[in-house]
């Protein structure tokens, strides 16, 4: 067997620039070695491009980027015939062929459609969703309208796309923000448009947390979110294919208060992900189905994670898909696919086999 070289992207100049870390430590430690040689690309928080061949304990502990004698600094070619990552030595020039691209990038600039797009230009296979699906689910707003418009519900919303003055200023964007929080009631989130991580989320108890809501979540994006509060809780569904679809799992959130906020994903601190889900089994299905139409409704492929609201009444409602879930082996996608027979290694067989030949049911 010949093995295929899979260019493997990690960091990047984002705020998930940690989560990116821990996600590709997890993906290189279970990459299966008979049939992938891994290439590992670290981009730094600055954004600059390395081709990485040190210790992968190195990149869980961030100190990878400071090894100078297992960094060299490399690009993507964007030649489509070459299929190739340049790397540069001091007085040389190395090339090393791409089969496939796996890009490990939580957040902007890894997960909103740019390195989709340059790997696409490249014309190098991409193991996951391509530029448009990237950049469509990366935006709240654009994701809810286009999923609403098959069918499924999603939390009313308001967009505001400038800032909030400073206080004691009175702005039309603070009274319409405070105009439709009177209208949907409180609670409510105010969330980055494009952000992930629950990074500038906030949870608005009360009329006087709304400006300073929208002030931090316009430290993350130059457009603010402001959604209302679904009854009931998160239930998460993994997809993995493009023309095929299989799904894990359907996986529960269990929250003792509050949000699922960074410290709650990555600790579980307070909560509990229960998989699979303590619903029906029919529920379970349901939920599964919607999952499939809204990654079909934003143009996914190779794999994602869809989560969505499940009401006391039993109403499913969208609220967003990941397009690079979490990916150590305790995450939710892994889990999820675990509980359904599929273990982690294999997962990452499939992604990276049906990036080649998407049409196969892997």
């Amino acid at each position: 067997m010949i093995k295929k070289n899979i260019a493997v992207f990690f960091g990047g100049c984002s705020s998930e620039y940690e989560v990116s870390l821990e996600s590709v430590t997890s993906v290189l430690r279970n990459l299966d070695s008979a049939q992938y040689t891994p290439v590992p690309v670290g981009i730094t928080r600055e954004g600059d491009w390395y081709y990485y061949t040190g210790e992968t304990e190195q990149i869980a502990t961030d100190t990878w980027h400071t090894d100078r004698a297992h960094c060299s600094p490399a690009v993507l070619s964007p030649n489509r015939s070459a299929r190739e990552l340049l790397v540069f030595g001091t007085d040389s020039l190395t090339r090393i062929p791409v089969d496939i691209a796996l890009p490990i990038l939580h957040g902007r600039f890894g997960e909103d459609g740019t390195i989709q797009g340059l790997i696409e230009l490249a014309g190098i296979p991409l193991a996951g969703c391509g530029a448009l699906s990237s950049a469509l689910c990366m935006d709240k707003d654009r994701a809810h309208r286009l999923a609403s418009l098959s069918g499924i519900r999603s939390p009313r919303s308001l967009v505001l796309e400038s800032e909030i003055p400073a206080a004691g200023q009175n702005s039309v964007i603070t009274e319409m923000a405070h105009t439709f929080a009177r209208q949907i009631g409180f609670p409510l989130y105010v969330k980055p448009v494009r952000a992930g991580s629950s990074y500038g989320v906030t949870r608005v108890n009360s009329p006087e947390q709304l400006e300073p809501a929208m002030k931090l979540a316009f430290q993350y994006d130059n457009r603010v979110i402001i959604e209302e509060n679904i009854p009931g809780f998160e239930v998460g569904c993994a997809v993995l294919g493009t023309k095929m679809l299989i799904t894990g799992e359907v996986d529960e959130i269990e929250l003792s208060g509050g949000f699922f906020d960074y410290t709650e994903k990555y600790t579980l601190k307070t909560s509990s992900i229960h998989v699979p889900a303590r619903i029906p089994a029919s529920k379970a299905e349901e939920i599964k189905l919607a999952a499939k139409k809204i990654y079909r409704t934003l143009d996914c492929s190779g794999f994602a994670r869809v989560d969505l609201f499940l009401t006391p009444e039993g109403e499913i409602v969208f609220n967003e898909v990941n397009t690079i879930p979490g990916f150590t082996e305790h995450s939710r996608y892994p889990g999820m696919m675990k509980a359904a027979g599929i273990p982690f290694r294999e997962v990452l067989s499939r992604i990276l086999d049906q990036a080649i030949s998407p049409q196969q049911i892997l």
